[in-house]
């Protein structure tokens, strides 16, 4: 087969302990998935989850021990980090019960939901999607997916982000409002899960603004660090 040019290299992400990467197809996020970060945005209880998708080659691979670079981005004046918990899905499958989650998990890693959140504060205000403000170019770093069975205890793990040696975000995995095997139980029904997609699954409050010269860098407790510099436009 031939194309009128040559198709882009498929986004894949390194996986720890193999010479194999991990092929990306689609990165879901869920959005106010952790009570407090909901407070800080305006909203309480727990809502039904809902979603939204980053195209694949907004994602950033950030290499074990290595600091990744982020352009501060076009348009915005409040540039935020998120830090959060990614499910890498190794099983496809359409209405998969939470119960049955865990077999369609390959593995887990560290990633950065970065948002314009000027552009998606407007883009609320007007009644319009929020693409503008969370599916931009280098939107998605990510560092190596960890195996599930060298995970451990995911469920329980501490989450944390600092911004130039300074606390931002601190919270646990556990106090997810729709954790890990819900939240695929629910996207599972909406869309029919792949090999090769990517689940952020929500980030902690404490979100707030970075700016050229930044340094964050962010845990999940047994997944390693990830280390992202913020560059100028």
């Amino acid at each position: 087969m031939s194309y009128v040019f040559t198709p882009a290299a498929t986004t894949s992400v390194p996986v720890v302990g193999k010479d194999e990467r991990f092929p990306v197809r689609r990165v879901y996020c869920v959005g106010r998935n952790y009570e407090e970060h909901a407070k800080e945005m305006g909203f309480t209880g727990r809502e039904a989850p809902f979603f939204f998708l980053k195209p694949a080659d907004a994602v950033v691979v950030v290499n074990a021990g290595e600091t990744g670079t982020v352009p501060y981005p076009s348009l915005t004046k409040n540039y935020h980090h998120e830090i959060e918990l990614v499910v890498a899905i190794g099983t496809g499958g359409k209405n998969i019960k939470a119960a049955d989650a865990q077999k369609h998990i390959f593995g887990y890693a560290v990633g950065l939901d970065m948002t314009r959140r000027d552009l998606q504060g407007e883009m609320k205000k007007q009644g319009r999607p929020w693409c503008i403000g969370k599916a931009f170019d280098a939107s998605a770093p990510i560092g190596p997916i960890t195996p599930a069975a060298q995970a451990g205890d995911v469920n329980n793990a501490e989450i944390w982000l600092q911004v130039n040696g300074q606390d931002r975000q601190r919270s646990n995995v556990s106090k997810l409002i729709w954790n890990v095997a819900e939240t695929i139980e629910h996207l599972s029904a909406a869309w029919e899960l792949q090999p090769g997609d990517l689940i952020y699954s929500g980030t902690p409050e404490g979100v707030a603004a970075v700016v050229a010269g930044d340094t964050m860098v962010g845990e999940v407790a047994g997944l390693g660090k990830l280390t992202v510099k913020v560059a100028a436009a």
